[in-house]
């Protein structure tokens, strides 16, 4: 929207060459976002649901009572200005709709009297990752570039949306799973969608420099930087209030949306090593509790015995780390991890 007022007034008003300007709009989205999630967030904290502790968490008692399903306010913040300040994509607007409705089906499971069971939370995020591949594929031929080769790979469609869905789902349930220490779950997520960002409009959205790189260009990239971006100060504005010892906590709402758009950004670099690059931490935290449950579920197989899941309550637990120390050191090492991948990704073609 932005960008078609600037187009449209610049020949008459010199300022709205601003709004034609990609990184103007890139970090003018990110600081306005921010803003209005920290500014607004704290007035909703009295209708917000309140939370229901975790029976089997680390210190889980100490969530009980406070606002959660923070997300239903600045995802939906989020939303509204991405559509503002993002390239016109019609697919993008689509995929925009599905992290609104993957917070909405979140914040019905903050607000339920009774938490929503397993099956039923993994067969909504499985639609909507579905949905989400389906829209991914629409009108364009899918290609990987992966390291250590040179060769643009072509996928068919079906295993295209094979290999997105499970990028998404498993994205929206770690990221779920990671929810439970102030400011981790927000901290490592930022990290992801700055380095997303930095990929998207960086190298993929710079034809002579993804040229350079071999890597192949893709117009709508700096798009996605532009919206994935506006999310993370979003996020900031959030993280602010959820800092230990946090005042509100995002809920579903909110770990279920930012997981969805990971994934959906993750996918859209043609990728999918990005998401070791960018979401390690994530997946390894939460990830081994999807593991264990599975194997539990499936095979009656009770893996890792000794071990707590998510790896944060391991820590915790038996290491004695308190919030502020799992919190920190997993950023460090989620830092660490992005900056080493992230150069061998780009080097190693």
């Amino acid at each position: 929207m932005l960008v078609f007022l600037g187009t449209l007034f610049e020949p008459y008003y010199g300022p709205f060459r601003l709004f034609t300007s990609h990184l103007f709009l890139l970090l003018f989205g990110a600081s306005v976002a921010f803003w209005l999630t920290w500014r607004i967030l704290p007035v909703g904290f009295g209708w917000l649901p309140r939370d229901r502790g975790r029976a089997h968490a680390v210190n889980g008692h100490e969530a009980h009572g406070k606002p959660t399903g923070a997300g239903c306010i600045f995802i939906s913040l989020c939303c509204g200005l991405a559509v503002c300040v993002m390239p016109a994509v019609g697919s993008h607007y689509l995929l925009l709709g599905l992290t609104w409705l993957a917070m909405v089906a979140g914040f019905l499971d903050d607000r339920s009297a009774l938490p929503w069971g397993e099956l039923r939370k993994g067969c909504l995020d499985l639609a909507l990752a579905i949905s989400a591949a389906l829209i991914l594929t629409w009108n364009t031929v899918p290609t990987l570039w992966l390291p250590f080769t040179t060769t643009i790979l072509t996928l068919s469609r079906g295993g295209f949306v094979i290999m997105a869905t499970v990028i998404i789902w498993g994205m929206i349930n770690t990221t779920n799973c990671s929810d439970g220490v102030d400011g981790l779950s927000g901290t490592l997520v930022g990290i992801a969608g700055i380095c997303l960002t930095a990929l998207l409009y960086g190298v993929l959205g710079h034809a002579d420099f993804a040229r350079y790189l071999r890597i192949p260009y893709s117009s709508t990239a700096a798009s996605w930087a532009i919206c994935l971006f506006t999310f993370v100060g979003g996020l900031g504005g959030y993280v602010w209030h959820n800092a230990y010892p946090s005042r509100v906590l995002m809920g579903d709402a909110g770990s279920r949306a930012l997981g969805f758009l990971l994934g959906v950004t993750i996918v859209k670099t043609g990728n999918p090593c990005v998401l070791i690059v960018t979401s390690s931490l994530l997946w390894i935290n939460g990830g081994a509790g999807l593991l264990k449950l599975a194997c539990l579920r499936l095979f009656r197989i009770h893996l890792f015995p000794h071990i707590r899941c998510p790896l944060h309550d391991y820590f915790r637990h038996v290491k004695g780390w308190s919030n502020t120390q799992v919190m920190i050191r997993f950023t460090l090492a989620q830092i660490l991890i992005t900056g080493v991948l992230f150069v061998i990704l780009l080097k190693i073609r």
